[in-house]
């Protein structure tokens, strides 16, 4: 999954305008303009509009600071490779969930999947019990979020 897909899934679920993305950015001290955030939210951009790991990182490290509110200290400087894994954990983060609260979101797209089976996302790579997140597992969690969200949404994008 691109990061552009990610960027347009987690505006869907938490209906996000692109005027709330922007502001989301600057938490993070990154400016980007709101031309820029729609060449990423566009289906039918070119190529050279793809959003680097680097700005979805400080796009998750903001909608982390905008949910929960900054933490104390220094805040985290957005890393320069993303996988899924990390993406999973930040968006857990950001709306502050539980395992329980999280298989059940999973469970509303049908994605049955027990305590154990999830924490192995959390955990770290060189860990035994780590697995890697498929496109699909993340995907299928946006889409419960925005389910969660508004019961009636279509989960057609």
């Amino acid at each position: 999954m691109t990061n552009n897909e990610v960027l347009r899934l987690v505006r869907s679920a938490l209906v996000l305008k692109e005027s709330h993305l922007v502001k989301i950015f600057a938490l993070a001290n990154s400016n980007v303009s709101a031309n820029q955030i729609a060449q990423w939210l566009n289906k039918d951009n070119d190529s050279n509009a793809k959003m680097s790991d680097s700005k979805l990182a400080s796009f998750l490290n903001g909608l982390i600071i905008h949910k929960r509110g900054p933490r104390d200290g220094e805040q985290p400087k957005p890393e320069t490779h993303l996988n899924n894994n990390m993406i999973f954990q930040k968006l857990r983060i950001a709306l502050n969930l539980k395992t329980e609260e999280m298989l059940n979101i999973l469970e509303t797209v049908g994605l049955e999947m027990n305590k154990y089976d999830l924490g192995s996302y959390f955990r770290k790579p060189d860990n035994k019990h780590y697995k890697q997140c498929d496109d699909e597992t993340l995907r299928e969690f946006l889409f419960g979020v925005k389910l969660q969200s508004n019961p009636d949404a279509d989960l057609e994008e």
